[in-house]
C-alpha cells in the first residue's frame, strides 16, 4: 500500500503521523514492515514470521537430546567393553552370554519379566514418594517386611478359597505401608527426615525379620520341613501362588500385566487428577503448597505410604511368584531388588511409562548375569555395566539442565 502526501488528513500531519485514514496499521506493528519505495513514498508490506521456526527449534532441540543420549550409552558400552577386555575375557563373548541368559535362551524371557516386575513396582511407589518430594530410600526394608507379611498369612493362618492369593498379596501391601507409615509419622510429627529413618528401618527390618526366620511361631519352617537349623520359612501352598501363561515357550507371571497396569493407572492419575496435582505442587514448593490449601501431612504421608505399599506388594509378588526363594521366605530375601528399583526410578526421571523399559533393561543384566560362568568373566561385571548406564543416562539430563540454567542467566544479565 503506498500513502501520498497528498491523501494525509491535517490531523494527522499536526500529530506526525503517517497512517491513511482508511487502513490504520501501526508503522511499528509485527504486521507490516515499513520500507521507502523509489519515488519517495512510504510503502508498507506484510511481514510473516516463518510458522516452521518453532517446530524446527523443537525437532532441533529433540535431535540434540537423542543424540546425547546416544553418545553417552556408547561411551558406556565402550568403557564396560573395554574392562571386559582388560580383565581378559572376550567382549562378544559376554554380550552374547548375556543375551542368552536373559532372552534367547529357552525361557529366558519369562524369568526376566519375573525378575523385573517387583523392579517396575519399587520404582512406581518410589515415583509417588519422589513426586511429593519426599526421598523414600527404604525400599529393601518395605519389600522385605511385605514378603513377610505374606509368608506369614500364607503359611501360618491357614487360609483357603479361590481368593487367598489376593488377600496374601494385599497382607504384603499392608505391611510395606506400616512400615514406610513409620518415617511418615516421624516426618510430620518430630520433623525427623524421611531419608535417614527409611534408610535405618532397612536394618530393623531385616533383624525383624531375621528373629521370625529363627522361631516357628512366626515365620520358621517346621523341622520335617527344613535342614538342620536352616533358617526357612514353609513353602507357599499351591493355592497362594501367581498364576503362569504358558506363551512362545515362555512362561510369563501374571503379576506382570498387573504391575504394567499399575505403571500407566499411577502415570494417569499423577497427571491427570486432583491428588497428582497436589502432590506437584508439595514437592515443588511445599510452603506455597500449604498456603494453598494442601496438607502436607496428609499427602505427603498419603504418598510415603503409597510408595511403602508397592515395594511391599513388590515382595509379595516375589515371594508368590516363585522367581525368588522357591516360594519360601529366607535370610536376605530381598537380593538387592529394593535398591536397583530405587535406581529404576532415578533413571526413568519419574515417568512411571519410562520405568517399564528400564526395569525390563535391568533385569535381563540380572537374569543375564547368570550365564557369565561359561565365558571366565566374573558376574559382578554386570554390577559394573549397569552403573556406566546409570551414569550414561543421568548424565545428559545434567548437562541440559546446567545449559538451560547457563542460558537464564546470561539473559538476565543482557537485561540489565
Amino acid at each position: 500500500m503506498t500513502v501520498e502526501p497528498g491523501n494525509m488528513t491535517a490531523q494527522q500531519v499536526a500529530g506526525g503521523e503517517s497512517h491513511p485514514t482508511e487502513h490504520h496499521h501501526g508503522v511499528g506493528s509485527d504486521d507490516f514492515k515499513p520500507e521507502m519505495g523509489t519515488d519517495g513514498t512510504l510503502t508498507e508490506e506484510p511481514h510473516h514470521p516463518n510458522p516452521a521456526t518453532p517446530t524446527a527449534d523443537r525437532f532441533k532441540a529433540i535431535g540434540e537430546v537423542v543424540f546425547l543420549y546416544a553418545i553417552c550409552i556408547a561411551a558406556a558400552l565402550g568403557l564396560s567393553a573395554l574392562l571386559v577386555e582388560v580383565t581378559g575375557g572376550s567382549s562378544s563373548e559376554v554380550f552374547n552370554a548375556l543375551l542368552d541368559g536373559s532372552i534367547r535362551g529357552p525361557g529366558r524371557i519369562g524369568a526376566t519379566i519375573g525378575v523385573a516386575v517387583p523392579l517396575l513396582l519399587v520404582a512406581i511407589g518410589t515415583i509417588v514418594s519422589n513426586r511429593a518430594g519426599l526421598v523414600n530410600i527404604g525400599q529393601e526394608g518395605q519389600l522385605y517386611i511385605g514378603a513377610a507379611f505374606g509368608a506369614y498369612f500364607g503359611t501360618k493362618l491357614g487360609f483357603s478359597g479361590p481368593w487367598v492369593i489376593v488377600l496374601l498379596l494385599a497382607a504384603s501391601v499392608v505391611g510395606g505401608a506400616l512400615w514406610a507409615g513409620i518415617a511418615g509419622v516421624l516426618r510430620y510429627t518430630r520433623n525427623v527426615p524421611e531419608v535417614l529413618t527409611t534408610l535405618l528401618l532397612v536394618t530393623i527390618a531385616a533383624q525383624l525379620v531375621g528373629y521370625g526366620l529363627k522361631n516357628q511361631w512366626l515365620l520358621l519352617a517346621p523341622a520335617e520341613g527344613r535342614a538342620n537349623r536352616q533358617q526357612i520359612s514353609q513353602q507357599l501352598p499351591d493355592n497362594t501362588r501367581i498364576p503362569r501363561i504358558e506363551l512362545f515357550g515362555n512362561e510369563f507371571p501374571i503379576s506382570a500385566f498387573i504391575a504394567i497396569a499399575l505403571a500407566f493407572l499411577i502415570a494417569a492419575a499423577m497427571a491427570r487428577t486432583v491428588w497428582g496435582l497436589r502432590l506437584r505442587m508439595l514437592g515443588h514448593n511445599p510452603r506455597t503448597a500449604q498456603r494453598a490449601g494442601v496438607a502436607a501431612s496428609r499427602y505427603g504421608g498419603g504418598a510415603l505410604l503409597v510408595s511403602g505399599a508397592f515395594a511391599g506388594l513388590a515382595g509379595g509378588m516375589m515371594l508368590a511368584g516363585g522367581d525368588f526363594g522357591n516360594y519360601t521366605l529366607v535370610p536376605g530375601f530381598p537380593a538387592n531388588i529394593g535398591w536397583t528399583g530405587l535406581l529404576v526410578a532415578l533413571v526413568s526421571r519419574q515417568r512411571a511409562s519410562v520405568a517399564i523399559v528400564i526395569a525390563f533393561v535391568f533385569a535381563c543384566l540380572r537374569t543375564g548375569s547368570g550365564f557369565l560362568a561359561a565365558t571366565g568373566v566374573e558376574r559382578r561385571i554386570t554390577d559394573v555395566v549397569q552403573g556406566l548406564l546409570v551414569l550414561a543416562l543421568l548424565i545428559p539430563p545434567a548437562l541440559l539442565f546446567l545449559r538451560q540454567r547457563r542460558r537464564q542467566m546470561n539473559s538476565g544479565g543482557d537485561r540489565t
